[in-house]
């Protein structure tokens, strides 16, 4: 498999992401539904952004490894979110995750009225090998 980023400028890689992702010889591809902070008992979290963020991660990087994929491998994320005001000042924990994989996947950031229940934060992806 070959995964080539093209990036017409630079500003974005501060941004931790790619403008397009262009994918080849690939083995499988992984749609992973949108994960959040819901636990092991599927209770939605009611706690604050930062907490639903890093619990959004794992799981998410939870379901990658459980089906065999690899998070480096994410070609495309989508983050929605009911107040970027509050995502912005966690947006380094996302970055640090981000490159804790090595992952350059193409991004979109939503702003959304509301998602399921409690929830302020979901990361959907796509996932190739």
């Amino acid at each position: 498999m070959e995964i080539n980023a093209i990036n017409p400028w630079k500003w974005q890689d501060a941004r931790s992401y790619s403008q397009a992702i262009e994918v080849k010889n690939v083995e499988g591809t992984l749609y992973v539904s949108g994960q959040t902070a819901i636990n092991d008992d599927g209770i939605s979290s009611t706690e604050d952004m930062k907490t639903q963020l890093i619990k959004s991660l794992a799981n998410l990087e939870r379901v990658i490894s459980e089906a065999g994929y690899s998070c480096s491998n994410i070609v495309r994320l989508n983050i929605y979110t009911t107040s970027t005001e509050e995502l912005w000042p966690h947006f380094s924990i996302f970055q640090d995750w981000i490159a804790k994989h090595g992952t350059k996947q193409a991004l979109t950031l939503l702003e959304v009225v509301s998602l399921f229940e409690t929830l302020k934060v979901e990361l959907e992806a796509t996932v190739v090998k």
